[in-house]
């Protein structure tokens, strides 16, 4: 046709030809979908709005409409090029074109999501106040200053900048991505693809600083669980208080950086939710598991050091177990050693019921024990505090 015209493609999924402005492009579905030659039974009859578009949005009972004779359509918008979303990618309906078969299972996963994401927003608020009011406690009584809970002053604001980033970040994220997409046909992507595309510049500064916190965070338990150490092994450490502010805030920026920029150039979509680059994800992966490497080391050598002290100060047996008992179940929050069954689980794929739980009791646990028990155990019902 003369004039501007939307240009013939291929988008890896269907192809398209040229298009007039202000047009709605349509071509049938891709016969090579795994699902197309299944069969109609059930899937209900094709449906057109007024104007001859796809009807869109609808998917229960009988408006569901059938993938052999259905369309996927574009719009053509009226300056001769593609529509695109608010994430900048060309605008597609697919929805008579998938397998309804597993839509209901794939929203009932990111139903199940969407509430995980209020159970660990109810447990990093509920830490990060805890976290505050510790802190208060720890820096403003006077007869508290030392090495040891300057220390802990310094985990509880990693905790507390690590729940807050997180918090922040979530508030900039738009959250209704997958639903809007719902409402314009668009299939809603894989379950675990909660967060929108739409997501701006400030979200990614927002996931940048989650990431640090999240990093200094795994450090400073890295530096308590050393300090613990070094004390137990009765060697003085407040000469290397520095060595330890060094390590929990500074360590952290080494792969965080590096980690952003690469982000920036070659992975650079949404809010940085997804990982999708195995080699990017990687880079800020390791020195996480490392940390939580050095942490179980630390933990089984600092459990060892006390049970040789306590069977030296010849104690009864039953305040043996009972004291090891209770060293022991104080300092598992306290290094994040429950973090060593994650790691060795591994990330996972898919959405499956055993990833989900396992999902679960991983926020459960990051948002909750490790800010509200920490601050609990280690201030709240400190022998010295009260």
């Amino acid at each position: 046709p003369s004039g501007p015209v939307c240009n013939r493609s291929f988008d890896l999924y269907a192809c398209w030809g040229d298009a007039v402005p202000n047009s709605t492009a349509t071509v049938p579905c891709p016969w090579y979908l795994p699902w197309y030659h299944r069969g109609n039974a059930g899937r209900g009859q094709r449906g057109d709005s007024e104007e001859g578009t796809p009807r869109t949005g609808h998917r229960g009972g009988d408006s569901r409409v059938a993938v052999q004779g259905g369309v996927v359509a574009r719009r053509c918008g009226p300056d001769g090029r593609w529509v695109t979303d608010d994430s900048g990618r060309t605008w597609q309906d697919n929805s008579q074109c998938e397998d309804l078969a597993q839509v209901t299972p794939l929203e009932r996963q990111v139903w199940l999501l969407e509430q995980f994401r209020l159970l660990y927003t109810v447990g990093y608020s509920l830490s990060l106040v805890s976290l505050l009011l510790a802190l208060l406690l720890l820096l403003l009584l006077r007869r508290l200053r030392c090495t040891r809970n300057l220390i802990h002053a310094n985990l509880f604001v990693s905790f507390a900048l690590r729940a807050a980033a997180i918090l922040t970040r979530d508030a900039l994220l738009p959250h209704q991505g997958h639903r809007r997409g719902h409402q314009q046909g668009q299939h809603p992507g894989h379950p675990l693809q909660l967060l929108g595309e739409q997501a701006g510049p400030a979200c990614r500064v927002a996931q940048s600083l989650a990431q640090y916190c999240v990093g200094a965070n795994y450090a400073w338990a890295t530096a308590e669980g050393l300090f613990l150490l070094r004390l137990l092994l009765a060697t003085p450490a407040r000469s290397h208080l520095c060595a330890f502010l060094l390590l929990g805030w500074g360590v952290p920026v080494l792969f965080v950086v590096p980690w952003v920029v690469l982000r920036y150039l070659y992975e650079n979509e949404g809010c940085w939710e997804r990982n999708e680059k195995a080699a990017v994800w990687w880079l800020i992966r390791c020195p996480i598991l490392a940390a939580v490497a050095v942490n179980f080391v630390v933990f089984v050598r600092i459990v060892r050091i006390l049970v040789a002290k306590v069977r030296a100060q010849q104690v009864a047996r039953g305040d043996t177990r009972l004291r090891l008992a209770r060293s022991t179940l104080t300092l598992i929050p306290l290094l994040g050693v429950h973090e060593v069954i994650f790691a060795l689980a591994g990330e996972g794929e898919g959405g499956g019921g055993l990833r989900l739980a396992r999902l679960c009791l991983h926020l459960l646990l990051t948002s909750a024990q490790q800010g509200l028990v920490v601050s609990v155990l280690y201030c709240f019902t400190n022998k010295e505090v009260r």
